[in-house]
């Protein structure tokens, strides 16, 4: 991990105007080196969704920069931002949002649809992931034969369709209980050892003790950032 992937600087983010103006970030500088396993944390309200929603390329900075892979996403138009979100990054988020009158492989293969992949090489690269996560015996299970920790993991699939590079999570174990969160989190553990880059936004501190790097988010600012025993143990302090 000698590069960063992810790189932001001086970010900002206002919504609103006038008296209803609310400042989400106020100058939030980091770093993400390629293959990191990374947890955002800190209180609700103070900026951690809306800065993965902005490195995800999900919503503009009002100033400053986020760059993936070197390269800054500010100024893509729409339809480039979008090509870009498909090639390097997958979502996971704390609703499975998978659609629910499709099975458990259609719902990974519809996220190759806008990728030009042919009806085949969709089927056999589903199956691949989800038996990659543990569900290759889940196939034709609806949403609604599934559990929760296995309806995240066909999300985490799905986010793996287009093979990317980065992998932001926004407390994609909020929703289970301890044995469902443990078998998503041994599947991202595993993602991880393959090399992906993954980030995770959470409340959760025994899956920021996992995490290779710990960023707390307080303000709309970046409060601390480091490997994660010596950041936890500041925080706590």
């Amino acid at each position: 991990m000698t590069d960063a992937i992810i790189q932001t600087e001086n970010l900002f983010k206002t919504y609103g105007s006038g008296a209803a103006e609310t400042h989400a970030l106020r100058g939030a500088t980091l770093a993400i080196p390629r293959g990191a396993f990374c947890a955002i944390i800190g209180p609700s309200g103070h900026g951690k969704s809306t800065l993965m929603h902005l490195i995800g390329g999900l919503d503009r900075p009002t100033s400053g920069s986020v760059r993936i892979d070197g390269a800054e996403i500010g100024g893509l138009s729409s339809s480039r931002l979008a090509r870009l979100r498909a090639e390097k990054i997958g979502f996971v988020f704390q609703f499975f949002n998978l659609l629910g009158n499709l099975t458990a492989e259609e719902n990974v293969a519809a996220a190759m649809m806008f990728a030009g992949v042919p009806d085949k090489a969709q089927k056999e690269r589903a199956r691949q992931l989800l038996e990659l996560v543990g569900l290759g015996h889940k196939l034709d299970s609806r949403p609604k034969e599934l559990s929760g920790g296995q309806q995240q993991r066909v999300a985490i699939a799905r986010a793996l369709a287009n093979d990317p590079d980065i992998l932001l999570m926004d407390e994609p174990t909020g929703n289970l209980d301890s044995e469902a969160e443990a078998e998503v989190l041994a599947a991202i553990r595993d993602l991880h050892r393959q090399g992906k880059t993954v980030i995770i936004v959470t409340h959760n501190p025994e899956i920021a003790r996992q995490a290779e790097l710990v960023i707390e988010i307080r303000d709309g600012r970046v409060a601390r950032a480091g490997h994660a025993a010596s950041a936890l143990e500041r925080i706590a302090a």
